[in-house]
């Protein structure tokens, strides 16, 4: 598959000194899905602003589509969506369909194609029959998958979810997931950043640890052992880490 992001070597050091990203060299293909753990603070959120570039790294190159993220700023606004922690930021429309329309209609698109970009998004992030509900009256996964559809309203080739389950409710962390299995038949590029691997593990066709902003492990999920998750300090997502656990 082709190559959509690369870092080299990337440093990012904060006006204190303290590097919040040292020395990473890491690709991304299209259509991966890839978990990026770590407990907050490692780095994860700062890694993906330097990836749509809205970060400036103190040392080291980002590529998108194999160049310089400086030439490729307005072909990212248009491939990746970004859906961020605060979810309410992200919300404009009096009404979940006139926030869906918000973003595409600021990229150009008009008529059948818009009313057929909102309609898709709703199907997507299991949205469908709210279109009149205003965003206030709507629950925090509700909230959430209104983030996702606004997103996915502007078509993007790839999709960055950060921290997609905090502060949810189990059938809330359900329907995410589930939005998230019907955006990978799709073959879109996912990249999910949490510290709750537990949720998602199992949708993840690869596995990038962060640790105090270096990379700990990047290989297949599978891979992964007890230690490598542990010494991060995230919880173990494998069965056999708690054996007294009841079938």
């Amino acid at each position: 598959m082709p190559e959509l992001f690369r870092a080299e070597a990337l440093q990012h050091l904060f006006p204190d000194g303290k590097a919040g990203i040292e020395n990473v060299s890491l690709s991304i293909d299209e259509g991966e899905s890839v978990l990026v753990a770590g407990k907050n603070g490692a780095g994860k959120s700062l890694l993906m602003r330097h990836f749509i570039g809205l970060s400036k790294p103190t040392s080291g190159a980002i590529y998108y589509r194999g160049e310089p993220i400086a030439s490729q700023i307005p072909l990212i606004r248009r491939e990746v969506g970004y859906v961020f922690q605060d979810t309410d930021a992200q919300i404009f429309g009096q009404t979940v369909e006139e926030d869906l329309a918000f973003g595409p209609a600021n990229l150009g698109i008009h008529g059948k194609e818009l009313e057929e970009a909102v309609r898709s998004a709703l199907h997507d992030a299991h949205l469908e029959g709210m279109s009149n509900r205003r965003p206030g009256t709507l629950s925090g996964g509700e909230k959430r998958r209104l983030a996702i559809a606004g997103v996915l309203a502007m078509r993007p080739r790839c999709v960055i979810l950060d921290e997609p389950f905090v502060n949810l409710d189990f059938p809330s962390v359900q329907e995410i997931i589930e939005v998230l299995k019907t955006l990978r038949a799709e073959g879109k590029t996912l990249i999910v950043l949490t510290h709750e691997i537990e949720k998602v593990f199992a949708l993840a066709s690869r596995l990038v640890i962060l640790d105090r902003g270096n990379i700990v492990f990047d290989a297949l999920p599978s891979r992964a052992k007890k230690e490598d998750f542990m010494q991060s300090g995230l919880l173990c997502p494998y069965r056999e880490c708690y054996p007294w656990q009841i079938d």
